[in-house]
């Protein structure tokens, strides 16, 4: 992308009081999706997979990423600045598609927010132990989300006695972010990472980040056939549609617009986008939340 921005939008939001919130206008507003980067964009791909007439608006906080090294409090409030920039677009649907915010804010957003929302764990938890025969599973994320442990509490929240093997990957987010989804370099690290999965007697393992579903075909060839590959995007895009459908607020149809914000430059987006989204994703603004653009 270079210097230059495709547009640039200011929108500075304290909490959902700056400039207001648009309420949604039913059916036909857009579902927000925010993440602290961009790996949330697989998210994005599988909205538009399963519900491909939705217009989607997607926030990336580039500007303060990583928020797995943050305290809860400013996660917290992170994630209220960003669900704030969305519901001010008018959104009928907010996704955190960031792990570290699911596991700390979404009780906080259901409180202030007039629209429903869904984060990535407790969907993706619901889908592993749907998959399991066995009721022993695996889960891979990054250190930040396997030392938080959100994802076993959720796990044992829908099934107390499965017995869960917890593994940091934290190398797959820059294979996943280089390209280098599915070569030697990849397959050497996941089996660096995973040998020690094998063996193990898991039928099932969540893929809990949302990079990691750009590194399943290496990660199955490292674990086998017998292993079902849980992504945690797909589970949270099917959530999506349940909590739309169940509130008569689908899209009935029309060409649906996406529009991209990022807070801060991220070298090279349209091309690392591309990857996640499987095309380009067309015109980029900039965005500032509460603290993002300081």
């Amino acid at each position: 992308m270079g210097a230059d921005w495709n547009g640039f939008e200011d929108s500075r939001v304290q909490g959902f009081e700056a400039d207001g919130p648009r309420h949604a206008e039913g059916p036909a507003a857009p579902i927000g999706v925010f993440d602290s980067g961009i790996g949330g964009l697989t998210v994005v791909r599988a909205l538009r997979r399963l519900l491909p007439r939705e217009s989607i608006v997607y926030l990336g906080d580039t500007a303060r990423l990583p928020y797995g090294t943050k305290s809860a409090e400013t996660i917290s409030r992170y994630a209220v600045e960003d669900a704030g920039f969305l519901v001010a677009r008018g959104v009928k649907l907010v996704v955190v598609a960031c792990h570290s915010a699911s596991s700390v804010a979404l009780d906080e957003l259901a409180r202030r927010l007039d629209v429903p929302v869904t984060g990535v764990i407790r969907p993706g938890a619901r889908a592993v132990v749907a998959a399991t025969r066995a009721n022993r599973v695996g889960v891979i994320g990054t250190r930040a989300t396997i030392g938080a442990a959100a994802y076993e509490r959720a796990i044992r929240a829908e099934r107390p006695n499965v017995e869960i093997l917890a593994r940091p990957c934290p190398l797959f987010v820059p294979l996943a972010e280089e390209g280098w989804t599915d070569d030697a370099v990849a397959e050497a690290v996941a089996r660096r990472y995973l040998e020690g999965l094998r063996g193990e007697g898991i039928d099932a393992l969540l893929l809990g980040c949302t990079h990691f579903p750009l590194l399943a075909p290496v990660i199955g060839r490292v674990l086998g056939p017998g292993v079902a590959l849980v992504d945690s995007s797909e589970a949270t895009a099917a959530e999506a549609a349940r909590l739309l459908e169940e509130r008569g607020l689908l899209s009935a149809g029309g060409q649906p617009r996406h529009r991209w914000y990022l807070t801060d430059l991220h070298p090279g987006f349209e091309s690392v986008a591309a990857l996640f989204l499987g095309e380009q994703p067309g015109e980029v603004l900039r965005a500032s939340v509460a603290g993002s653009g300081e």
